[in-house]
């Protein structure tokens, strides 16, 4: 087991959220520099070649904060180096985030946008990119004005354009506002779209390291992980693993949603419990609610009860609980919530995010969505919820495209796992009971 710090010193480290102020202007160039931003930066070019860099972020255990968990350091390690590699090479970051329930991505990058520019230029330097792109949702308006001029100023600076900072190395970022759809969260499909291109995802091999964006070598990361890449240069790795409860490096944004008392988003080290998160920090349950489960990683996560709220959220413990850290975005359901109508609410985002590329998601996942409405609406049978657990196996991964229609089957699954018995009431009552009784509010 390893021997952390004092506790009490490590919650104190906020390293992602330190120059954020809620409701406040985001941080500018002036501030984020006193506050010892692009010293990262200035000691990678200094200092550090570009295996040096990713080196750190391998020994650092940064696991990717886009819902996956990949080692972002083993992701940039797969990139070919050297003279001969087809250029340009790429750094995308995904800042799509249209994961029901998910939020945290906006609140870095409005609240401390250079820590965000930053992030993309050490991850050029590391993989000896010339280039980098931010694919923003076009419904994020606000985060892409501030990341505008927070680019501007970059290049007014020289972080960012040509031989930054006097140390020879070039380096352009753009930010792509796109029309963006769910399955723009796929790297894949999110290049495409890139490209001008339908959002469908892309077949492996080849993979992405090699032939990525317009055919080159490309990596792509999530708003999250790159934000962490500055800390990490700055501070060492030593510093950034020891920032989590668990070996799984750094701290990690957590939300919660729902009829909690203090819904919200808490940077916190890595491996904190549910239980602290919904009680302690999003303050528990409204008046009048009682807790009944939770999605803990955004829509596309399993259910998790009660007796499972001692669950360390991180990647690994939570697959203990037959679930997944995903975003980190808790989803509350309480006891004034049908489980099968929020099942449904999911069924059908999901079902029309499809990009319709493989039969089995774009003819599977609307045909759920009408077995569930049939149930909802007092139709439904027994063999109907049998039907529905047999979809949840067909549809796993690897008898899909790409893993949107598996990610969707995983809150449905559970709530039949854990909520059965509401699935059968409505068909014993024909029909909803949360409709029908309001006292159960």
């Amino acid at each position: 087991m390893r021997f952390f710090r004092n506790i009490d010193d490590m919650t104190k480290e906020k390293p992602l959220t330190k120059n954020i102020r809620p409701g406040g202007p985001p941080c500018n160039l002036l501030e984020y520099v006193e506050s010892g931003g692009y010293r990262g930066l200035h000691k990678a070019l200094s200092d550090h070649d570009h295996e040096e860099v990713i080196d750190m972020v391998v020994r650092a255990n940064l696991l990717g904060r886009g819902g996956a968990g990949f080692p972002a350091g083993k992701k940039w390690s797969l990139v070919p180096m050297g003279k001969d590699v087809p250029r340009p090479k790429y750094v995308v970051c995904n800042f799509d985030e249209m994961e029901p329930g998910s939020f945290k991505d906006r609140f870095l990058a409005e609240g401390d946008p250079h820590q965000l520019i930053e992030g993309m230029i050490l991850a050029g330097y590391a993989i000896e990119a010339e280039v980098g792109y931010i694919f923003i949702r076009r419904d994020y308006v606000k985060a892409a004005r501030i990341l505008s001029k927070a680019i501007k100023e970059a290049y007014d600076k020289n972080y960012l354009g040509t031989n930054i900072m006097g140390q020879g190395f070039n380096y352009e970022l753009h930010l792509h506002v796109s029309a963006g759809r769910y399955i723009c969260g796929e790297s894949s499909a999110l290049l495409n779209a890139l490209e001008g291109g339908r959002a469908i995802p892309r077949s492996r091999p080849p993979h992405m390291s090699s032939v990525g964006l317009w055919g080159k070598p490309t990596v792509v990361n999530n708003v999250e992980t790159i934000c962490n890449v500055p800390h990490i240069v700055a501070n060492g790795p030593d510093w950034f693993r020891e920032l989590s409860y668990t070996e799984e490096g750094g701290t990690k944004i957590y939300g919660a949603s729902g009829r909690v008392k203090k819904p919200g988003a808490w940077e916190l080290p890595m491996g904190t419990t549910l239980r602290e998160i919904l009680e302690e920090h999003a303050g528990g349950m409204k008046e009048g609610f009682k807790f009944r489960g939770i999605l803990p990683g955004g829509a596309s996560s399993e259910f998790v009860t009660s007796e499972q709220l001692d669950t360390r959220m991180d990647f690994a413990s939570m697959k203990t609980v037959q679930s997944h850290l995903g975003t980190g975005t808790v989803i509350v359901l309480d006891n004034g919530n049908c489980p099968l109508g929020m099942v449904l609410s999911l069924q059908r985002y999901f079902s029309r995010e499809s990009c319709g590329w493989c039969t089995p998601c774009r003819e599977g996942l609307p045909w759920i969505v009408q077995m569930l409405e049939a149930l909802e609406e007092g139709s439904g049978t027994a063999e109907d919820i049998e039907i529905l657990l047999a979809q949840t196996k067909l549809l796993e991964t690897g008898n899909t495209f790409c893993t949107l229609a598996p990610a969707a089957m995983f809150s449905l699954e559970s709530a039949l796992r854990h909520f059965r018995d509401d699935f059968e009431e409505h068909i014993r009552l024909k029909g909803c009971s949360y409709r029908k009784d309001k006292a159960k509010v």
